[in-house]
């Protein structure tokens, strides 16, 4: 059934206690009061008074949201019936990785402004993938056990020796932490070197030879990224980044970053 646009009242039942108040409830007020409904806005202050609300009306949850008599239902249902997209928790989405690019990058540029005053340095390219590489290993570390579990699908040398899938995320880290300082070049090189083309070969071979539909890992092991072109990516970034390191320090120009 679809809302009566005309009508511009809705009756919202949520619980508002002492050490709890539901975060959908504020979101569907929020929702129908920026839609221009005038909303009743009705708490359910005990857990008896939410139990007697469930029952009588024959529910599940809460909030429920009713127009004209009629329930509508949770969050999720109003923004449907107002026309508004409801994610799917299982869909695959990009959305993660372009967050984490967008921001390092921003990220560089402010570094590179502030010692250089100028954002568009050679520094401040290398300070994205650092940047980039540190976020990344960040959100592999939050939750450690999915990101092993989602490496162990693809990664080669994981799939042969398991407790790399639990070293990878710090080296990650760690290489991205020195090239950011721009010190230990003897390690951070070698590091993100090794990592960078065993993950690049391993992405190869999983989704261009083999064709096979995973998820990746490079977001933690909670994501809905799909393996495959951003999963390369990453780890070409790593590799693109330990050569013109290496290079650099082979020409003797290392400390030369501004353009």
């Amino acid at each position: 059934m679809m809302l009566d646009h005309l009508s511009r009242k809705a009756t919202l039942y949520r619980m508002v206690m002492d050490n709890h108040t539901c975060p959908y409830g504020l979101k569907t007020k929020d929702l129908l009061q920026r839609e221009g409904y005038t909303v009743d806005d009705r708490w359910l202050t005990t857990r008896e008074e939410t139990d007697a609300f469930k029952a009588e009306h024959n529910v599940k949850t809460t909030p429920q949201t009713f127009i004209n008599g009629v329930r509508i239902g949770g969050y999720d249902n109003v923004r449907q019936h107002l026309g508004k997209p409801v994610r799917d928790p299982k869909a695959v989405t990009y959305r993660p990785v372009i967050a984490v690019f967008a921001v390092t990058a921003l990220m560089a540029l402010a570094a590179s402004y502030a010692a250089y005053g100028d954002v568009f340095t050679v520094r401040a390219a290398e300070w994205f993938i650092a940047f980039t590489m540190a976020v990344l290993a960040i959100l592999k570390l939050q939750n450690i056990e999915g990101f092993s579990t989602m490496f162990l699908n693809y990664d080669l040398l994981a799939k042969r020796f398991v407790r790399y899938s639990y070293v990878y995320p710090f080296a990650e880290a760690g290489a991205g932490i020195l090239m950011i300082a721009g010190v230990l070049n003897w390690i951070s090189i070698p590091v993100a070197l090794f990592i960078g083309a065993i993950g690049a070969v391993s992405v190869f071979k999983a989704v261009y030879i083999d064709k096979r539909e995973l998820k990746c890992a490079c977001v933690g092991g909670d994501s809905n990224v799909p393996l495959g072109f951003v999963s390369l990516t990453e780890n070409l970034m790593m590799v693109a980044m330990a050569l013109w390191m290496l290079a650099a320090m082979l020409s003797g120009n290392g400390a030369d970053h501004a353009m």
